[in-house]
């Protein structure tokens, strides 16, 4: 928590707190009258006093004091609030690359299971959409917050075969996102762009419209491990991948085994549909000292202690 003006705060404890010494040298000074009378009994009987709540009244005075001076230095709290009306387009490469196993069971066997686990992890009411890309790009699922429809489109994510068009896909997935709101695309492919437009250049366009793009690396450079039926070494290009996301205000993320992969999903599923919020608390801080003067005001004035 911040305050914009925090001297408000410091002279509102100072005041408080002279406040309930004053209300207490008040009555320590009531009750030595009261001894100057030979009957106290009578004493108490003529001024309706019976104990003294002169100390609880003060007390919450202070309290009030307090929290009006809390309120005057414009208390301010930072806090990760849900997102209503976000979008975001998953764009699941399928090219022939994904056939690797240097994720198991395969990559695109991997990357099915972490588009599942995206679906179920944010929260209702979230569009997603879904496109496939290898030597193009084709939308699987537009646009939809009906999870069971979207689970059934993951089924029909075609098999890995072909090219890499990263910048088609990319492209692709913008066409399908609202003009305005938060919006995003989260990519997860092995970043090796071969064919299509420059992702390199399709990337910041998009990000020049306010859509963020995301990307998550699936695959290892080390295995040694070949691409069924080729005799290509499975890799993934990381560079890439971190500069599309880099010029769309996005963040990059390796995943080298399942786990990996759907922890970071589970990961994007939260940031996309959340974004930290600046919340001030001046007025509810007003309020409530407003409140706790009434009722401060309202007790004193039952017990006899104000005219």
């Amino acid at each position: 928590m911040t305050l914009a003006h925090p001297l408000w705060l410091g002279a509102a404890v100072v005041v408080a707190a002279l406040f309930v010494w004053l209300a207490q040298a008040a009555s320590r000074r009531a009750a030595k009258s009261a001894l100057a009378y030979s009957d106290l009994a009578f004493f108490e009987k003529a001024t309706g006093l019976r104990g003294d709540p002169a100390l609880p009244i003060a007390i919450g005075c202070a309290v009030a004091i307090v929290a009006l001076g809390a309120a005057l230095a414009t208390p301010r709290v930072v806090a990760v609030v849900p997102v209503r009306g976000v979008a975001v387009v998953l764009c699941v490469d399928t090219s022939g690359s994904m056939r690797a196993t240097d994720v198991t069971p395969s990559r695109s066997d991997a990357a099915a299971a972490a588009v599942r686990a995206f679906v179920d992890a944010v929260p209702d009411g979230t569009r997603i959409g879904i496109v496939a890309f290898s030597s193009g790009a084709g939308v699987v699922a537009p646009l939809s917050d009906d999870k069971d429809a979207l689970r059934d489109a993951i089924g029909r994510i075609p098999p890995p075969n072909g090219g890499t068009a990263i910048g088609d896909a990319l492209a692709t997935a913008a066409r399908q996102l609202p003009p305005s709101g938060r919006r995003a695309i989260v990519l997860i492919t092995d970043g090796v762009n071969n064919l299509g437009s420059d992702p390199a250049q399709v990337a910041p366009q998009i990000g020049a419209d306010g859509i963020e793009i995301d990307t998550i690396g699936i695959g290892t450079n080390d295995s040694g491990q070949f691409i069924p039926g080729t005799d290509e070494v499975a890799t993934i290009d990381e560079g890439g991948l971190r500069q599309i996301a880099a010029t769309a205000h996005g963040t990059y993320a390796r995943a080298d085994d399942a786990a990996a992969l759907r922890a970071h999903l589970g990961a994007l599923a939260a940031s996309t549909t959340r974004e930290k919020r600046r919340i001030e608390l001046g007025l509810p801080l007003a309020v409530a000292g407003g409140v706790l003067v009434i009722l401060a005001v309202s007790g004193g004035m039952l017990a006899g202690r104000f005219p």
